[in-house]
Protein backbone atom coordinates (compact mmCIF):
# COMPACT_ATOMS: atom_id res chain seq x y z
CA UNK A 1 0.00 0.00 0.00
CA UNK A 2 1.43 3.70 -0.81
CA UNK A 3 2.14 5.53 2.31
CA UNK A 4 0.63 8.79 2.84
CA UNK A 5 2.32 11.97 2.62
CA UNK A 6 2.26 13.96 6.38
CA UNK A 7 5.10 16.46 5.52
CA UNK A 8 4.75 20.04 4.12
CA UNK A 9 5.00 20.51 0.41
CA UNK A 10 7.49 23.62 -0.31
CA UNK A 11 5.21 26.18 -1.53
CA UNK A 12 6.01 27.47 -5.54
CA UNK A 13 7.29 31.18 -5.91
CA UNK A 14 3.89 32.77 -7.30
CA UNK A 15 3.66 36.12 -7.75
CA UNK A 16 1.24 37.51 -5.12
CA UNK A 17 -2.00 38.16 -6.29
CA UNK A 18 -3.95 41.56 -6.20
CA UNK A 19 -6.55 41.97 -3.56
CA UNK A 20 -10.10 42.65 -5.33
CA UNK A 21 -12.44 44.90 -2.76
CA UNK A 22 -14.29 42.49 -0.58
CA UNK A 23 -17.77 43.89 -2.61
CA UNK A 24 -16.20 42.95 -5.53
CA UNK A 25 -14.99 39.61 -4.46
CA UNK A 26 -18.51 38.63 -2.75
CA UNK A 27 -20.60 39.56 -5.93
CA UNK A 28 -18.14 37.28 -7.72
CA UNK A 29 -18.75 34.55 -5.15
CA UNK A 30 -22.38 35.30 -5.48
CA UNK A 31 -21.77 34.89 -9.28
CA UNK A 32 -21.02 31.39 -9.01
CA UNK A 33 -23.17 30.31 -6.43
CA UNK A 34 -25.80 30.97 -8.65
CA UNK A 35 -24.19 28.74 -11.12
CA UNK A 36 -23.45 25.70 -9.26
CA UNK A 37 -27.18 25.88 -6.93
CA UNK A 38 -29.78 27.89 -8.71
CA UNK A 39 -28.81 27.67 -12.49
CA UNK A 40 -30.78 25.38 -14.55
CA UNK A 41 -27.78 23.25 -16.52
CA UNK A 42 -29.46 22.59 -20.02
CA UNK A 43 -27.75 20.62 -23.51
CA UNK A 44 -28.57 17.59 -24.86
CA UNK A 45 -24.65 16.13 -24.78
CA UNK A 46 -22.26 15.99 -22.36
CA UNK A 47 -20.30 18.83 -23.88
CA UNK A 48 -23.04 21.27 -24.21
CA UNK A 49 -23.89 20.46 -20.46
CA UNK A 50 -20.59 21.61 -19.22
CA UNK A 51 -20.40 24.62 -21.55
CA UNK A 52 -23.76 25.45 -19.90
CA UNK A 53 -22.70 25.43 -16.43
CA UNK A 54 -19.02 26.82 -16.45
CA UNK A 55 -19.55 29.46 -19.67
CA UNK A 56 -20.96 31.83 -17.01
CA UNK A 57 -18.55 31.59 -14.15
CA UNK A 58 -15.54 30.76 -16.45
CA UNK A 59 -13.52 34.26 -15.62
CA UNK A 60 -14.49 34.21 -11.78
CA UNK A 61 -13.51 30.14 -12.18
CA UNK A 62 -10.36 30.19 -10.29
CA UNK A 63 -10.86 32.00 -7.25
CA UNK A 64 -13.85 30.27 -6.20
CA UNK A 65 -12.22 26.90 -6.62
CA UNK A 66 -8.75 27.73 -5.16
CA UNK A 67 -10.88 27.81 -1.82
CA UNK A 68 -13.17 24.55 -2.46
CA UNK A 69 -10.57 22.19 -4.61
CA UNK A 70 -8.27 20.90 -2.01
CA UNK A 71 -5.04 18.96 -2.61
CA UNK A 72 -4.14 19.93 -6.17
CA UNK A 73 -0.66 21.30 -5.50
CA UNK A 74 -0.05 18.91 -3.17
CA UNK A 75 -0.61 16.03 -6.00
CA UNK A 76 1.41 18.10 -8.20
CA UNK A 77 4.08 18.09 -6.17
CA UNK A 78 3.80 13.94 -5.46
CA UNK A 79 4.31 13.56 -9.14
CA UNK A 80 7.93 14.01 -10.54
CA UNK A 81 8.16 16.13 -13.36
CA UNK A 82 9.79 13.93 -16.17
CA UNK A 83 12.26 15.89 -17.89
CA UNK A 84 11.55 15.89 -21.85
CA UNK A 85 8.71 14.19 -20.87
CA UNK A 86 4.78 14.99 -22.16
CA UNK A 87 2.25 15.48 -19.15
CA UNK A 88 -1.65 15.46 -20.17
CA UNK A 89 -4.21 17.29 -18.00
CA UNK A 90 -7.23 15.67 -18.73
CA UNK A 91 -10.08 17.99 -17.95
CA UNK A 92 -7.85 20.90 -17.09
CA UNK A 93 -9.95 23.74 -17.59
CA UNK A 94 -8.76 27.31 -17.24
CA UNK A 95 -4.93 25.98 -16.91
CA UNK A 96 -4.63 26.49 -12.93
CA UNK A 97 -2.88 23.78 -11.83
CA UNK A 98 -0.10 24.42 -14.32
CA UNK A 99 0.84 27.40 -12.07
CA UNK A 100 1.52 24.55 -9.23
CA UNK A 101 4.88 23.56 -11.43
CA UNK A 102 6.37 26.80 -11.11
CA UNK A 103 10.02 26.59 -12.97
CA UNK A 104 9.29 23.01 -13.23
CA UNK A 105 6.83 23.32 -16.56
CA UNK A 106 10.21 23.92 -18.57
CA UNK A 107 11.61 20.46 -18.14
CA UNK A 108 8.64 19.04 -19.93
CA UNK A 109 8.46 19.06 -24.01
CA UNK A 110 4.87 18.98 -23.90
CA UNK A 111 1.89 19.40 -21.80
CA UNK A 112 -1.69 19.45 -23.42
CA UNK A 113 -4.52 20.81 -21.40
CA UNK A 114 -7.96 18.70 -22.43
CA UNK A 115 -11.12 19.96 -21.78
CA UNK A 116 -14.81 20.15 -23.58
CA UNK A 117 -15.63 23.46 -22.60
CA UNK A 118 -14.57 26.35 -24.69
CA UNK A 119 -15.28 29.11 -22.18
CA UNK A 120 -12.62 27.63 -19.65
CA UNK A 121 -10.01 26.76 -22.43
CA UNK A 122 -10.11 30.25 -23.21
CA UNK A 123 -9.02 31.92 -20.16
CA UNK A 124 -6.37 28.77 -20.28
CA UNK A 125 -5.34 30.57 -23.26
CA UNK A 126 -5.12 33.64 -21.77
CA UNK A 127 -2.98 32.46 -18.87
CA UNK A 128 -0.62 30.61 -21.35
CA UNK A 129 -0.13 33.75 -23.11
CA UNK A 130 0.36 35.98 -20.03
CA UNK A 131 3.24 33.85 -18.84
CA UNK A 132 4.50 32.59 -22.33
CA UNK A 133 4.20 28.86 -21.80
CA UNK A 134 5.57 27.94 -25.31
CA UNK A 135 5.44 24.02 -24.45
CA UNK A 136 1.28 24.25 -23.20
CA UNK A 137 -1.38 23.23 -26.09
CA UNK A 138 -4.92 23.48 -25.30
CA UNK A 139 -7.11 21.25 -26.31
CA UNK A 140 -11.13 20.83 -26.95
CA UNK A 141 -11.89 17.22 -26.55
CA UNK A 142 -13.11 14.07 -24.78
CA UNK A 143 -11.06 12.90 -21.91
CA UNK A 144 -12.21 9.74 -22.96
CA UNK A 145 -11.15 9.74 -27.07
CA UNK A 146 -8.52 12.26 -27.24
CA UNK A 147 -5.31 10.81 -28.51
CA UNK A 148 -1.92 13.23 -28.49
CA UNK A 149 0.37 13.24 -31.73
CA UNK A 150 3.26 11.80 -29.83
CA UNK A 151 2.15 8.47 -28.94
CA UNK A 152 2.47 7.16 -25.49
CA UNK A 153 2.96 9.83 -22.69
CA UNK A 154 4.52 10.05 -19.39
CA UNK A 155 1.83 11.46 -17.08
CA UNK A 156 -1.94 12.05 -16.98
CA UNK A 157 -3.76 14.04 -14.54
CA UNK A 158 -7.54 14.53 -13.50
CA UNK A 159 -7.73 17.32 -10.89
CA UNK A 160 -11.38 17.24 -10.14
CA UNK A 161 -12.28 16.20 -13.96
CA UNK A 162 -13.29 12.61 -12.93
CA UNK A 163 -16.35 13.21 -11.35
CA UNK A 164 -17.89 15.16 -13.86
CA UNK A 165 -16.70 12.60 -16.68
CA UNK A 166 -20.15 10.16 -16.79
CA UNK A 167 -18.08 7.26 -18.26
CA UNK A 168 -15.64 7.92 -15.39
CA UNK A 169 -14.08 4.28 -15.87
CA UNK A 170 -13.47 4.69 -19.77
CA UNK A 171 -11.61 7.71 -18.81
CA UNK A 172 -9.24 5.85 -16.35
CA UNK A 173 -8.84 2.82 -18.81
CA UNK A 174 -8.04 5.53 -22.18
CA UNK A 175 -5.20 7.22 -19.45
CA UNK A 176 -3.94 3.59 -18.94
CA UNK A 177 -3.70 3.18 -22.69
CA UNK A 178 -1.81 6.64 -23.23
CA UNK A 179 0.84 5.87 -20.52
CA UNK A 180 3.87 4.25 -21.32
CA UNK A 181 5.06 1.69 -19.42
CA UNK A 182 6.03 2.92 -15.62
CA UNK A 183 3.96 6.09 -16.64
CA UNK A 184 2.22 7.87 -14.16
CA UNK A 185 -1.87 8.90 -13.26
CA UNK A 186 -2.73 11.17 -10.86
CA UNK A 187 -6.27 12.09 -9.34
CA UNK A 188 -7.23 14.45 -6.81
CA UNK A 189 -11.15 14.61 -6.43
CA UNK A 190 -14.62 14.22 -3.95
CA UNK A 191 -15.38 10.89 -3.07
CA UNK A 192 -17.34 8.91 -0.96
CA UNK A 193 -16.11 5.27 0.84
CA UNK A 194 -17.78 2.08 0.17
CA UNK A 195 -19.87 0.71 3.57
CA UNK A 196 -17.04 -1.93 3.81
CA UNK A 197 -14.04 -0.42 1.99
CA UNK A 198 -10.72 -1.85 2.20
CA UNK A 199 -8.15 -2.63 4.73
CA UNK A 200 -6.31 0.88 5.88
CA UNK A 201 -9.07 2.66 4.21
CA UNK A 202 -11.09 5.23 5.66
CA UNK A 203 -15.10 4.20 6.24
CA UNK A 204 -17.42 7.22 5.90
CA UNK A 205 -20.33 7.08 7.94
CA UNK A 206 -24.43 6.46 6.43
CA UNK A 207 -24.96 10.28 6.18
CA UNK A 208 -21.50 11.21 4.18
CA UNK A 209 -22.00 8.50 1.71
CA UNK A 210 -25.48 9.73 1.05
CA UNK A 211 -25.07 13.53 1.61
CA UNK A 212 -22.30 14.57 -0.29
CA UNK A 213 -23.25 12.68 -3.75
CA UNK A 214 -26.86 14.59 -3.33
CA UNK A 215 -25.14 17.53 -2.80
CA UNK A 216 -22.77 17.66 -5.81
CA UNK A 217 -25.23 15.52 -7.85
CA UNK A 218 -27.19 19.03 -8.74
CA UNK A 219 -24.55 20.28 -10.74
CA UNK A 220 -23.48 16.92 -12.22
CA UNK A 221 -20.70 16.65 -9.83
CA UNK A 222 -20.80 12.42 -9.28
CA UNK A 223 -18.20 11.53 -5.62
CA UNK A 224 -18.42 7.59 -6.22
CA UNK A 225 -17.20 5.19 -3.96
CA UNK A 226 -15.44 3.02 -6.64
CA UNK A 227 -12.93 5.39 -7.97
CA UNK A 228 -10.48 4.40 -5.37
CA UNK A 229 -10.63 1.34 -5.29
CA UNK A 230 -10.08 1.32 -9.08
CA UNK A 231 -7.53 3.30 -9.69
CA UNK A 232 -5.70 0.69 -6.52
CA UNK A 233 -6.90 -1.99 -9.16
CA UNK A 234 -4.90 -0.47 -12.30
CA UNK A 235 -2.00 1.02 -11.25
CA UNK A 236 0.75 0.14 -8.46
CA UNK A 237 -0.44 2.73 -5.75
CA UNK A 238 2.83 5.59 -5.11
CA UNK A 239 0.90 7.88 -3.11
CA UNK A 240 -2.39 8.13 -1.32
CA UNK A 241 -4.42 10.31 0.97
CA UNK A 242 -7.94 10.67 2.14
CA UNK A 243 -8.58 13.70 3.22
CA UNK A 244 -11.67 16.76 3.95
CA UNK A 245 -11.18 20.37 3.16
CA UNK A 246 -13.39 23.51 3.84
CA UNK A 247 -16.34 24.51 2.11
CA UNK A 248 -16.83 28.22 1.29
CA UNK A 249 -19.64 29.81 3.39
CA UNK A 250 -19.94 26.60 5.05
CA UNK A 251 -17.45 27.24 8.10
CA UNK A 252 -18.07 23.75 9.62
CA UNK A 253 -18.46 21.91 6.96
CA UNK A 254 -15.29 19.60 5.36
CA UNK A 255 -16.32 17.64 1.80
CA UNK A 256 -14.37 14.23 1.49
CA UNK A 257 -11.71 13.84 -1.40
CA UNK A 258 -8.70 11.78 -1.98
CA UNK A 259 -5.38 12.10 -3.64
CA UNK A 260 -3.84 9.18 -5.83
CA UNK A 261 -0.71 8.83 -7.74
CA UNK A 262 -0.20 5.37 -9.68
CA UNK A 263 2.50 3.70 -12.20
CA UNK A 264 1.13 2.18 -15.09
CA UNK A 265 2.80 -1.73 -14.58
CA UNK A 266 5.15 -2.77 -16.94
CA UNK A 267 2.85 -5.81 -17.71
CA UNK A 268 -0.58 -3.45 -18.46
CA UNK A 269 -2.31 -3.24 -22.35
Amino acid sequence: MAASLSQTWPLENRPPKAREPLTVKLFADLKILYHMALKPVRGKDHAARLESFYSGQATNYDDFRERLLHGRQELWHAIETPTDGTWIDLGGGTGSNLEYFGERLSQLKKVYLVDLSPSLLQVADQRIATNGWSNVETVEADATRFQPPSGPVDVVTFSYSLTMIPDWFAAIQHALSLLRPGGMIGVVDFYVSRKHPATGHRRHGWFNRNFWPLWFGSDNVFPSPDHVPFLHRHFKPVHFVESRGKVPYLPFVRAPYYSFVGQKREDSN
